[in-house]
């Protein structure tokens, strides 16, 4: 009886487990299956073909939306990288008055609903433009600029989330060995810090543009009228019809996305096991 008992709950573990794995991937391996049938409406299996994806390639709407996503997510992430690396730097190296206040507020946008977070963006942008107009008679417009600043917001934090890990494990006795060899403050930096903290920084850049690719609900409202960004364009799609063509498109993003997740995890695993 000893023995059966931890057999026993090893089989409902593994049960367990094989159900929660199955609930949360089948319906992705069903978009993927689905994304190469040759029934018009996506429904049913009637044989293998790739006429989706040559169909998904030939949608200037699509490439177009493509285009402006990918152009949206690489600023973001960029202006992302520079202020959450700098913004780590002060949280993790310096104590200043008000440090406790801004840590929690660089939280924020990681622990509240993205629903808040769009609705917060939008009555900013609204005040904003009517500041503008009040104080200089034009009226700025929803577009992709509103939509960058958005992104920014929200991966900002994930970015610092990110480089700080780096930096709550960089060895600070090589820049003070750097320091007494003659070294000054920006050769130290240069040379010594930033090549040990690089894989955080490139994984939290990852991560804030893998999150700004794949956005639906900020872009959805902070974007503009003649502005097509991709998650938009596909839940428009869908509202009309599901096709295959939007299952060949759901699969290249999530291929894409989790490809950049790899990486990001890959990379700093990496530096944590070089540090």
């Amino acid at each position: 009886m000893a023995r059966r008992a931890p057999e026993a709950g090893g089989l409902l573990l593994r049960l367990h487990t094989g159900a929660t794995l199955l609930f949360l991937y089948a319906p992705i391996v069903v978009l993927v299956v689905f994304s190469f049938t040759s029934d018009s409406f996506g429904v049913r299996w009637t044989g293998f073909t790739l006429r989706w994806y040559q169909r998904l390639f030939s949608d200037e709407r699509l490439i177009g939306a493509t285009l402006n996503t990918l152009l949206v997510a690489t600023v973001a992430t960029l202006i992302a990288t520079v202020i959450g690396t700098m913004l780590a730097f002060a949280m993790e190296r310096y104590r200043f008055r008000g440090r406790t206040g801004l840590e929690a507020l660089l939280y924020v946008p990681i622990v509240i609903p993205e629903i808040v977070m769009a609705l917060a963006l939008l009555g900013f942008f609204a005040l904003a433009f009517g500041l503008i107009d009040a104080w200089f008679g034009v009226r700025p417009v929803m577009g992709l600029a509103t939509v960058i600043i958005a992104h920014v917001a929200f991966t900002v934090s994930f970015v610092v989330v990110v480089v700080r890990t780096s930096l709550k494990n960089f060895d600070v006795r090589l820049e003070e060995a750097a320091a007494d060899l003659g070294a000054d403050a920006w050769q130290t930096f240069r040379r010594i810090t930033l090549p040990l903290i690089m894989p955080g920084i490139i994984g939290g850049a990852l991560l804030g543009f893998t999150l700004s690719l794949d956005d639906f609900i900020i872009t959805f409202f902070t974007t503009g009228p003649g502005t097509s960004l991709l998650p938009v364009e596909v839940y428009g799609q869908v509202k009309r019809a599901i096709t295959p063509k939007i299952n060949a498109l759901s699969t290249l993003m999530l291929v894409a996305s989790i490809t950049l997740v790899f990486l990001s995890q890959f990379i700093q695993w990496r530096g944590r096991r070089s540090s």
